[in-house]
């Protein structure tokens, strides 16, 4: 890094280090946090775990409540927790995952009704196409009913397409073909109407997938089916994709009516095997000492790429804001981040804005640093 950018970086630190807390009219302190400082720009979102939902650990839950104002459930509405049986669900932890986003006023995002992975056993058994969109509507409408008024928006299809932009070869579409897609969000929206309706993808940044989605969103649009965004997972690098990448994307996407969600947001500091490809999470490859370098702390020159790469992202998005929605973290700290173990088991990684013992970052000062600056301009 050189000279100036690293002075850059001290100096949104020491900004704030002495703007971290505001003075009302009263004289009285209050505390600055993630949500208050970007209220007015686009909702900040952070994924829970079971743990999270239950309120098991009261420092967390106090983080999450005081720093987020959108939740996303991480595993427990996938079709293997929620509907494991044909004939059966359960809501029992999705209850309490939207009476944890009302308590707190939050924005509540469901994640996701239609995925080729994590996917109930039973629905790989039906050969029929009659039977399959039964089940698909059966199982959007259910779960989407129980939640109408409720639940603000949607990930309705998650990840069905190819690195290419074609379609992804799942059960659903070798049954049911590509109008599993347009029946999906059909079933979502009449579920409820309200609702809004997003499908979510990772490497959204790459020119061919992108293509490939503009051109099935546009081909849903066509039938006069509601889709209300798209989501770009976030599980970006410390270099790639570009700021140049990520921006054609955001317009690109917002260009079709839409807006855009950046959803699953994190930073992976460690190396990737030579062939790895996008958030696949059924790959898997071998550990080693050069692929985990730091195993028990992020070194000073890597912290500091780190906060200057999530400052860029969201300047970035202070940018586009009229066109994003959300922007969500793929969980609290990193100590719970999949990161950890995927692709490569065991591994320490640090993606996330909280350390493992939940103090903020530089990551997390550069952020709020370049907002109150940005306010302040």
């Amino acid at each position: 890094m050189n000279t100036l950018r690293q002075i850059a970086f001290i100096t949104t630190i020491l900004i704030t280090t002495f703007s971290c807390k505001e003075v009302n009219t009263s004289g009285a302190s209050k505390a600055i946090n993630l949500k208050d400082v970007y209220k007015e720009n686009f909702y900040i979102g952070v994924a829970v775990n079971e743990n999270q939902i239950l309120e098991n650990d009261s420092l967390e839950a106090t983080r999450i409540e005081n720093e987020f104002n959108s939740i996303t459930a991480e595993n427990i509405m996938k079709s293997m927790f929620i509907h494991p049986v044909k004939d059966s669900f359960d809501f029992k932890l999705t209850d309490k995952f939207v009476a944890l986003g009302e308590k707190n006023n939050m924005f509540i995002h469901g994640h996701t009704l239609i995925w080729h992975s994590q996917l109930s056993p039973w629905f790989t058994e039906i050969k029929d196409s009659t039977e399959m969109a039964n089940a698909m509507e059966h199982h959007i409408k259910t779960i989407v009913g129980r939640y109408k008024g409720k639940i603000n928006s949607w990930d309705v299809v998650n990840e069905a397409l190819n690195e290419d932009g074609t379609l992804r070869k799942t059960v659903f579409l070798d049954v049911l073909g590509e109008d599993y897609l347009p029946l999906a969000f059909k079933w979502a929206f009449e579920a409820d109407a309200n609702t809004k309706l997003y499908y979510n993808d990772y490497n959204m940044t790459n020119e061919e997938k992108r293509k490939g989605a503009i051109r099935m969103i546009k081909r849903i649009q066509e039938k006069g089916i509601k889709v209300d965004g798209i989501g770009m997972q976030g599980h970006w690098g410390l270099e790639k994709p570009s700021i140049e990448d990520i921006e054609k994307s955001i317009l690109d996407y917002a260009s079709l009516g839409v807006k855009v969600a950046i959803t699953e947001l994190d930073i992976n500091v460690l190396p990737s095997p030579w062939d790895l490809v996008g958030a696949d999470v059924n790959q898997n490859f071998e550990g080693s000492k050069k692929m985990n370098p730091y195993p028990k702390n992020l070194p000073d020159s890597i912290q500091t790429k780190f906060a200057n790469r999530y400052q860029d992202i969201f300047k970035l998005f202070l940018k586009h804001q009229d066109k994003i929605s959300r922007v969500t973290f793929w969980g609290v700290n990193d100590g719970q981040s999949w990161l950890n173990d995927w692709p490569i088991k065991g591994r320490t990684n640090y993606p996330l804005l909280f350390d493992r013992e939940l103090k903020p970052k530089a990551a997390y000062d550069s952020i709020i640093a370049l907002k109150l600056k940005y306010k302040s301009n």
